[in-house]
């Protein structure tokens, strides 16, 4: 049985602060957008007013800050215990929400937030403990491995051929074309944080890794990819209903991370069946509660107007949502 180790706890509470922040700064934006919009033209009518408004930079520079703290976990803890709990920010918003913003919470949002806070349990007290990582060569070894090199041809043939072939056709009616294309590359973008995450970690150590060429892979990886999903999830929120994207784009973006995860970093090779179990029974619990907490959310007034998006890389997607 693996207990829960230092790093772990570490990439725990910088997760959990990052879904303060983040969530956070859903409700502080949306403050500055109302009061924005009561001087001027509103975002949703394609104003930009609220760039000179002091509440909507406080709010931006929280989730700045929430973003730098998500950064950080990875290169505390495996993404299988980081990503999942992204959903955490929801919790945030919604209770903010219901007490600043006056927004009600149904009661069946607040049974969401619930099985949230218990998946998000489960999943803390199983997840896999890191291993050491000594030097950015060691993971560019894992990213090398058969395995992996694999994952990434398969990953980039069928992002390949939903942009060339699906996309022009059934991009704007088919909502899982932008969406797949971002999850896909969201997992690479997750492996990649987390390895540039590491490598920041052991240089300020005093084990400096950006001698090496594979750090600047990474580096680029990282741009490429942030900008692929950013370029994508703008078009997916362009021509979907919000409400419907940010579940499905957390199950698919979660699902293919951990997938990638297990792939390159081997998380479950120290773990029993039982804790694997245990770990998948959690992020179904957090699944349900965040189906849960959209579905309700327009029937208690959550957040209505201010779209969530929940993402683990980009500060950027959570900005394109701003505008609604």
């Amino acid at each position: 049985m693996g207990g829960i180790s230092s790093d772990n706890v570490h990439g725990l509470l910088l997760a959990l602060s990052s879904s303060i922040f983040i969530g956070s700064s859903f409700i502080v934006k949306k403050k500055g957008l109302k009061k924005a919009g009561a001087n001027g033209t509103r975002a949703g009518s394609g104003g930009y007013s609220y760039l000179y408004e002091p509440w909507w930079w406080v709010g931006m520079i929280t989730m700045v800050v929430g973003e730098i703290a998500n950064f950080a976990a990875y290169a505390f803890a495996p993404a299988i215990l980081v990503t999942p709990l992204g959903a955490l920010s929801i919790i945030v918003s919604a209770v903010l929400a219901h007490f600043i913003l006056e927004e009600k919470l149904h009661i069946f949002g607040v049974l969401g937030c619930i099985l949230c806070m218990v998946g998000s349990t489960i999943i803390v007290l199983h997840a896999p403990l890191e291993k050491a990582i000594t030097s950015v060569k060691e993971l560019w070894s894992l990213a090398t491995e058969p395995g992996f090199i694999i994952y990434i041809c398969v990953v980039l043939v069928l992002v390949a051929i939903l942009i060339l072939k699906f996309a022009p056709k059934f991009g704007q009616s088919h909502m899982l074309v932008y969406i797949g294309i971002c999850s896909l590359m969201g997992s690479l973008t997750v492996m990649s944080v987390k390895a540039l995450g590491i490598a920041l970690k052991l240089t300020f150590e005093g084990k400096n890794q950006f001698k090496y060429y594979q750090t600047w892979i990474f580096t680029i990886v990282v741009i490429v990819c942030c900008l692929s999903q950013l370029n994508y999830l703008n078009k997916a929120l362009d021509t979907f209903n919000t409400a419907v994207i940010s579940p499905v784009y957390y199950v698919m973006f979660t699902s293919l991370t951990i997938f990638a995860s297990v792939i390159m970093f081997k998380d479950w090779d120290s773990q029993n069946a039982s804790q694997i179990a245990s770990e998948l029974c959690g992020f179904v619990v957090i699944l349900a509660g965040t189906f849960l907490l959209h579905k309700t959310r327009n029937m208690g007034g959550t957040l209505a107007g201010e779209p969530i998006i929940i993402t683990n890389s980009s500060s950027e997607h959570r900005q394109s949502t701003s505008s609604h």
